[in-house]
């Protein structure tokens, strides 16, 4: 069984999920593709979604009030991926990008192992189905333009912005 629980953020209402001691869903509520997420999540696991509560899911908001008060920069809940093996791999090297940093697409792509791989990296990046705990916010465009985050541009900028001035580095420390 896959349990979902929604609470409040400063960026917008979440909801999460759990399954088998492992958090597979992080989203915000108004996500367009949350629907498809759901399916996907579906398929992967073979199991049904009822709303609930689980110790996972309250590790994962306690994490989360943490880092939204600038006090936790990783986060230990499990997760529990649901995708395919090129997908898990781009989501583990998200895990890579230090707080308070960002990284270009391109530059995750040859991290991965191939710089022509740049959209397949980003269509990866856009499955996430865990946000901020796997930091796809934390890719942008080669050029230092903020581009494609499932919970609106507005947010992506607001937890890099978060990230920099919580994490007592200079404030420009792209990667590219």
């Amino acid at each position: 069984m896959i349990i979902t629980r929604t609470f409040g953020t400063p960026l917008g209402n979440m909801i999460a999920g759990s399954v088998n001691d492992g958090l597979c869903l992080l989203e915000f509520t108004d996500r367009k593709m949350l629907g498809t997420e759901y399916k996907i999540l579906a398929k992967y696991t073979g199991e049904d979604i009822t709303e609930g509560s689980s110790p996972v899911i309250d590790q994962a908001e306690n994490e989360l009030m943490e880092y939204f008060a600038g006090t936790r920069k990783s986060f230990m809940v499990p997760v529990k991926y649901t995708g395919t093996v090129f997908q898990m791999h781009v989501w583990d090297e998200l895990l890579k990008i230090p707080y308070g940093t960002t990284r270009s697409y391109g530059r995750q792509a040859e991290a991965l192992g191939g710089s022509s791989s740049v959209r397949a990296v980003a269509n990866a990046n856009g499955m996430n189905k865990i946000e901020i705990i796997i930091p796809c916010h934390r890719v942008i465009g080669e050029n230092g333009h903020l581009t494609g985050y499932g919970g609106g541009l507005w947010r992506k900028r607001w937890l890099i912005d978060h990230e920099k001035k919580h994490s007592g580095r200079p404030v420009d420390q792209t990667i590219f």
